[in-house]
């Protein structure tokens, strides 16, 4: 093992629910190498994003930050220009930070116009890209509509496909993310009724082995340089259709029965209602797309797993595992049909809780391997993690996270938080408008203390979960008279939370205490009756005799 943390390895998967994987108990996906890594380090348990869209919870993981903190609250979005990132730190700390895969982080064009930066180059290409400037940006999503192409720039995958001999006018979706029906014919990802069938590319043709395959060129031409790299991985993310041989490894018999009850169904909430009503939850409600859909799913996932063991082969034959902190973590779950939901936005478990594994190469960590911590982490933690191991101090007038290495090496902090918070602005979903919410208003804020999940409805009641009791999440509280006290000290606790966001992020602690009782020692005399009651040391020169 290394004295030192030299490198970061940050993993991440898109819509990856956290019991999927093996090593977190009852997954109905084999997850070997992933669970190696879990051997190897801390399985947190009870993780969460701070926003449950790809947008905003990304944005967290990025600058440390909560989604009312930095802007970015759905996709789309972009946050502002005077944010830091994860480029930022790292840069600071001497590592090139490098990104393969999605971020799906939007340029803030209307700021970058006012400072008359250019996006193609310099500060305005490193501030446009979310600090990600090397490697290779792809948020892997390229179909097109009656509008035209979804992303602004296709994809570099394109070009290799195209040079394996994968023709036509998008190779990503017309061989990754597609199929061939029983005539023959060839048939869209999207369409969850293909879900069964193999991609037309080969696993090793794949965007997942791809982007895997980025990844070890780079830090073979690395060498020696620190480095920072976020393999961005763009599945199991919709479209769920999986190459072969993942397409056939599981079926309906391996899907587990939905989490959900009649109860909930007929639910009085009208926010739980308009979401319920969404076309993905209609569609994730019926057993015969769950049963069709969820097999592509969890081959995607155990696709992943293995190129996760191609990328740890690699590091361990070059010796990179003994000096690089790896995470492994994903942006947000998917209902997959639980609770009568599809997609995500909302706080279950199943869609704000998160994967989080993080492996410390370092002697300090030897007491703590293979080890689960149920400590409540977040998104806004990986940054001050990186710094910290890094031999860094975070900076707390900008980071709204705290350092996880004190789990990690077996010494749990004395003061931790009392609790985790999750967002969701859903002005861009069909909810806002069957709720009849001003694009401004239609917010929900949830804080969970480890037993009691309270999700803030801006305009409506709030919804109350006990996890102890109702560990499903199956029966909502939120209006029930017996626990009006639970609800009002959760409000209490987000009232404390949203009071200490950091936006004093110009000034560090340390100007801010050269700051403090300045103006006295320059003057600034106030509340003071006659000069003798000014301390000596402080008197300010004599006004003048007396003309």
């Amino acid at each position: 093992m290394s004295a030192t943390v030299r490198n970061i390895l940050f993993l991440m998967m898109d819509q990856l629910r956290w019991d999927y994987l093996s090593c977190y108990g009852s997954s109905p996906v084999q997850t070997p190498h992933i669970d190696a890594l879990a051997a190897r380090g801390v399985r947190f348990t009870r993780a969460y994003a701070q926003g449950t869209s790809c947008g905003n919870s990304r944005a967290s993981f990025y600058t440390g930050r909560h989604v009312r903190s930095h802007g970015a609250t759905w996709n789309d979005i972009p946050f502002e220009l005077n944010h830091w990132t994860l480029g930022d730190y790292m840069h600071e700390r001497g590592l090139q930070t490098v990104l393969m895969g999605k971020t799906h982080m939007q340029p803030d064009r209307n700021g970058l116009a006012r400072f008359e930066l250019d996006q193609g180059r310099g500060v305005g290409q490193a501030l446009a890209e979310c600090g990600f400037v090397l490697g290779e940006h792809d948020d892997g999503l390229h179909p097109e509509g009656p509008l035209g192409f979804y992303s602004a720039r296709a994809p570099k995958y394109n070009e290799y496909l195209r040079a394996h001999g994968y023709g036509g006018r998008n190779p990503w979706l017309e061989w990754a993310n597609s199929g061939v029906d029983e005539a023959g014919r060839i048939v869209s990802g999207f369409y969850m009724e293909n879900a069964h069938r193999p991609a037309r590319v080969p696993a090793d043709h794949s965007e997942t082995a791809y982007m895997t395959g980025r990844a070890l060129e780079f830090i073979e031409g690395a060498g020696e340089t620190p480095w920072c790299l976020h393999l961005s991985y763009i599945k199991p993310h919709w479209p769920l259709i999986a190459p072969a041989p993942y397409h056939q490894i599981y079926g309906a018999g391996d899907v587990p029965a939905a989490v959900r009850s009649e109860a909930e169904r007929a639910t009085l909430h009208p926010v739980m209602q308009a979401f319920m009503k969404h076309r993905h939850s209609q569609t994730f409600s019926r057993d015969e797309v769950r049963s069709r859909a969820i097999p592509a799913y969890m081959g995607l996932i155990r696709q992943i797993d293995d190129e996760i063991g191609r990328l740890a082969a690699f590091l361990r034959a070059r010796n990179r595992l003994d000096d690089t902190l790896i995470v492994l973590t994903s942006d947000h779950g998917d209902y997959l049909g639980d609770h009568w939901l599809g997609e995500k936005d909302l706080f279950h478990d199943a869609a704000a809780k998160l994967p989080m594994i993080v492996v410390d190469p370092r002697n300090a960590a030897d007491a703590t391997r293979g080890s689960a911590c149920d400590a409540l982490v977040g998104a806004i933690d990986l940054i001050p993690t990186f710094i910290d191991a890094l031999g860094g101090t975070p900076p707390r007038h900008r980071l709204e996270g705290l350092s996880l290495l004190p789990w990690l090496h077996g010494e749990p902090p004395q003061h931790w938080r009392e609790a985790v918070f999750s967002e969701c602005d859903y002005c861009r979903l069909p909810a806002a408008e069957a709720l009849g919410r001003d694009p401004l208003e239609a917010r929900l804020t949830m804080a969970f203390d480890g037993r009691w999940k309270f999700v803030h409805c801006l305009g409506f009641a709030p919804m109350l979960f006990d996890l102890k009791n109702d560990p499903q999440e199956l029966r909502d509280l939120g209006s029930v008279a017996a626990h009006a006290g639970v609800r009002e000290r959760m409000k209490d606790l987000l009232l404390d939370w949203s009071a200490g966001l950091r936006n004093r992020t110009a000034a560090d602690e340390a100007q801010l205490a050269s700051l403090t009782g300045k103006s006295f020692r320059q003057g600034v005399l106030i509340g003071f009756w006659s000069e003798n009651d000014v301390p000596a040391e402080m008197r300010p020169p004599s006004c003048g005799a007396a003309g």
